[in-house]
């Protein structure tokens, strides 16, 4: 069996009932016994494994105090649900608050939330008490809410305090959080707008001042920013200071173009001949395309990461992956976004267009053949993360995105939802 098809049995798995099973048994040792367990998130990150995220409900209150238990927010004495982390990705066996299991097919690490063995600071950012106490300064929380989590990875918590200040608690893996602690620095003394840190690194979590402006994800739902030049965008990648060259390297999308298509031929079994086929094309044009001279480069460079306030950049957000790299995948990255957008959601009907307008744009700048088929590749990466498992909709998402990347080197006819690259 290969390690493709071994992950796709894994995937099956960890959807299936059989997998209620294990996750119940983690947890009933403590005393707690699960009445049913709902899949709330997959992920799955090829050659490293399937983690899922499920959702549990008790038959008796439960009361969160250590082990695989947890803890929980001081308004709360009791919680009647609770979310369990199960993973086929390897783990420490003396991670804290980790119960090992078996299935056919590995295996499993199991663990309640917030005790992510990777991330031991989400333990302090998912608790009122510890927030207010690390980075409230006096002040009265009001809320937390969970950003995005990506088990073993990453987290976001965003803070409410009762004077109106908000703070994304970033949580990251060991030894991460100075490291991008270092990098908004790096900016903020370039004259670089992008969020400030409150402090240093408490736990691996760095807490961040919000940005001021809306996501350009806005502008393009509007009016697909039609004020809005492409050359504000390369000229905010200019400004990325020389110093940026000396942080590691990160793989770009077209990097690991295997390991994401395999990973949208998992989501979409049935489409697997159609995404060979735009791996193969993309394969094939890449060593006739000029990648061109490294750079410093964002290295997520996209609507989501850029705040816009009276039309000018106010924020670059997600500094994670900044370092030297080459400016045809940032301009790639923030194309292949916007190609998919139509697929995430059907109101943005503008940017079919605009697309056009911004590829028109940031080709002037690079090899347009690179810019088409590593815009392309970005998009593909993007199937698989249409897999929403609460959603029954989700297939025909992960297919719209694949269609988007099919598009973009003409694989498919056009159509108004599909965006068309420009003839340059």
């Amino acid at each position: 069996m290969t390690g493709a098809e071994l992950e796709a049995r894994q995937l099956a798995f960890m959807e299936s009932y059989d997998a209620h099973s294990p996750v119940a048994e983690a947890i009933q040792h403590t005393g707690v016994y699960a009445t049913s367990v709902h899949l709330e998130s997959l992920q799955h990150r090829p050659g490293a494994g399937v983690t899922g995220i499920y959702r549990v409900a008790t038959g008796r209150p439960v009361l969160p105090r250590g082990g695989l238990a947890g803890s929980y927010a001081e308004t709360s004495d009791h919680v009647d649900e609770l979310y369990v982390g199960m993973t086929t990705e390897p783990v420490s066996a003396d991670a804290d608050g980790v119960v090992q299991s078996h299935s056919p097919y590995g295996r499993l690490s199991i663990w309640q939330h917030p005790l992510d063995p990777a991330l031991p600071g989400l333990r302090i950012a998912s608790d009122p008490g510890s927030v207010r106490s690390v980075w409230g300064e006096g002040r009265d929380l009001l809320s937390l809410e969970t950003i995005s989590y990506r088990p073993l990875r990453r987290a976001v918590i965003a803070a409410q305090f009762d004077d109106g200040t908000r703070l994304f608690l970033k949580v990251l893996r060991a030894r991460r959080a100075d490291q991008l602690h270092t990098r908004h620095r790096l900016l903020l003394d370039a004259g670089v707008p992008t969020a400030v840190p409150v402090r240093e690194p408490v736990s691996d979590v760095v807490a961040l001042r919000e940005g001021p402006g809306e996501s350009l994800a806005e502008y393009f739902l509007a009016d697909g920013a039609a004020a809005t030049l492409p050359e504000q965008f390369i000229d905010l990648l200019e400004r990325l200071p020389t110093k940026v060259m000396a942080l590691p390297s990160r793989e770009a999308w077209t990097d690991r173009l295997s390991a994401y298509a395999t990973a949208a031929a998992s989501a979409l079994p049935g489409e697997t001949t159609r995404i060979r086929a735009l791996a193969a094309h993309i394969s094939a044009a890449l060593p006739q395309t000029d990648r061109g001279p490294v750079v410093p480069t964002h290295g997520d460079f996209y609507e989501a990461n850029l705040l816009m306030h009276q039309g000018q950049v106010s924020a670059l957000l997600d500094v994670d992956s900044l370092g030297p790299g080459h400016r045809v995948d940032d301009l790639a990255c923030f194309l292949g976004h916007m190609a998919v957008l139509p697929a995430v959601d059907s109101r943005y009907v503008h940017v079919p267009a605009a697309f056009r307008r911004f590829a028109t744009g940031f080709a002037a700048t690079v090899d347009p053949r690179a810019l088409r088929v590593r815009t392309a590749s970005v998009a593909l990466s993007l199937v698989a993360g249409a897999r929403d498992t609460r959603s029954p909709a989700w297939h025909g998402n992960a297919e719209h995105r694949l269609a988007c990347a099919e598009a973009v080197v003409g694989l498919r006819a056009p159509s108004p939802d599909l965006p068309v690259w420009p003839e340059l």
